[in-house]
């Protein structure tokens, strides 16, 4: 494993046990992040001061969460994980789930650092 595997792995194990600081101190100042869900772009979050709001509103969402990587591709610009997702939900959501449905996706995450951060993730599911 190589250090950029080494982070992004931290990095999912942070959010595995919903440790936000642990998240964040994997992270550059300047992150940028994007959601991508059926091929929109539905979240941007630029800066560690979005990402942070972000973080601790969404795990008020689940009793549980874990991504766990299925695969790893790595180039010199960016490493791209496969993903198999599960959670449970913790509270009603307005597009009609209710608290206890689970969900079960899969996804890519893009990750790009500079150095030992991480500067750019986009979650594609």
């Amino acid at each position: 494993m190589n250090y950029k595997e080494s982070i992004i792995k931290s990095y999912i194990n942070f959010y595995n046990n919903f440790d936000i600081d642990g998240m964040l101190g994997a992270l550059d100042e300047n992150i940028v992040f994007e959601n991508v869900s059926n091929g929109e772009v539905n979240v941007v979050l630029n800066g560690i001061d979005e990402f942070r709001t972000q973080a601790e509103q969404s795990k008020n969402l689940f009793s549980n969460r874990r991504q766990t990587i299925t695969a790893i591709t790595d180039t010199d610009e960016q490493t791209t994980i496969e993903i198999a997702y599960y959670a449970t939900l913790a509270t009603d959501l307005p597009n009609g789930m209710k608290k206890g449905d689970e969900l079960n996706l899969t996804g890519i995450s893009v990750f790009k650092l500079a150095g030992d951060k991480i500067i750019y993730i986009r979650d594609e599911s």
